[in-house]
């Protein structure tokens, strides 16, 4: 039994991202007639703006099924209603080990972008992982890209108010 990754995203996320989605859909009729167009220019092995075409396709291709299954699995607007544990849709603030000062960041999707100065960090990457689901004075570690570890612990968690 496999658990679904929910994505949290804001309204206004949702609908960018939706929006973007559609105007690639919509778009598919004009990569195939490129490829069409290119095709009848003859050797195809030659053809670098045929190859072109078709990559560009299938990057195309590739952020629709990106996009179509993030949207399936959104969830839309609702931040979390309990504060003081660490979950999607919470601004968190933490403080590392070695420093005195604390990070404050929104745990959801990247594709949420920036919220003003305030960072989006998803629960899929390390941080995220290791913080998702702890209480406010719980310390969690998490390996750094350089192989050692970094300790970090949740100073607060509250619901965030776009």
């Amino acid at each position: 039994m496999t658990e679904i990754q929910v994505t949290w995203l804001t309204q206004d996320a949702y609908d960018r991202l939706k929006h973007e989605l559609d105007e690639l859909i919509a778009n598919r009729p004009v990569i195939a007639a490129e490829i069409n167009a290119r095709r009848e220019e003859g050797d195809l092995k030659e053809n670098g703006g045929y190859h072109a075409a078709r990559e560009e396709q299938g990057q195309q291709e590739a952020r629709i099924r990106q996009l179509q299954e993030l949207l399936r699995t959104a969830k839309v607007g609702q931040a979390p209603k309990e504060s003081d544990v660490a979950q999607p849709g919470m601004v968190l603030t933490v403080r590392y080990d070695d420093d005195d000062e604390t990070e404050t960041f929104l745990l959801g999707s990247r594709e949420e972008g920036r919220h003003g100065d305030l960072e989006v960090y998803s629960p899929n990457s390390p941080l995220g992982a290791a913080i998702l689901g702890a209480k406010v004075g719980e310390t969690r570690q998490y390996q750094l890209p350089d192989g050692s570890t970094m300790k970090v612990t949740l100073e607060g968690a509250e619901p965030f108010r776009g």
